[in-house]
């Protein structure tokens, strides 16, 4: 099986993901009144979006990383894609959640929770996704055994990290979140490739 309708259909599925998160974000009541102080008001749900489209945006990197390399899609790829495709598109319910109760402290606790499973399962299946290419064979025969070592060492920190912080999250719910946008800009940001370019021209002197 080809993978331009894969690709297709999951890139249709991450836009619509980020597209939902916006609609989650309303004009505060009383903001006619007291514009500024209305807007500051909503920091939780200006919080939550960041979070979740920083995270959204790092599941769809790796799945890119992952379709780039592959040489083919059989039955259980699609199927383990489109399970994949309903936690991500099921990421706006908890972050519309954790923006609405993260003021009350019992109540917030339940939405963190709730919140970092949803990220805990999108993550291990982007990991369970590239684990399965590999195995059954379908990355494509030019990529380099060092190049997919890589890329499943760069996913296991964040499978660690969203379990610490689901624990975290049931006592301190806002230094869960902020960690659970760390993992994200880990994914986003090429951390390695800076520091390469840093140390480039200092070789090129030396």
């Amino acid at each position: 099986m080809r993978t331009g309708r894969l690709e297709a259909f999951s890139d249709g599925v991450f836009a619509i993901a980020v597209t939902i998160l916006v609609l989650e974000l309303s004009v505060p009541e009383g903001s006619e009144a007291e514009p500024l102080n209305a807007v500051l008001d909503q920091w939780p749900a200006y919080l939550a979006y960041l979070v979740s489209f920083s995270t959204i945006g790092a599941a769809w990197l790796a799945h890119s990383v992952i379709t780039e390399h592959l040489n083919g899609a059989d039955a259980v790829l699609v199927r383990l894609n489109l399970l994949l495709l309903m936690v991500v598109s099921f990421i706006p319910f908890p972050t519309r959640l954790l923006a609405q109760f993260i003021h009350e402290r019992d109540a917030e606790r339940v939405a963190a929770t709730i919140y970092g499973l949803n990220l805990l399962l999108a993550s291990a299946l982007v990991s369970v996704l590239w684990q399965y290419t590999v195995r059954a064979g379908l990355v494509r025969p030019d990529v380099e055994d060092a190049d997919i070592r890589i890329f499943a060492r760069r996913l296991t920190p964040g499978l660690a990290g969203y379990v610490v912080l689901i624990g975290v999250g049931l006592l301190f719910p806002l230094v869960a979140l902020l960690g659970y946008l760390g993992i994200a800009v880990f994914f986003i940001v090429p951390f390695r490739h800076i520091r390469h370019r840093d140390r480039e021209p200092d070789q090129g002197r030396a």
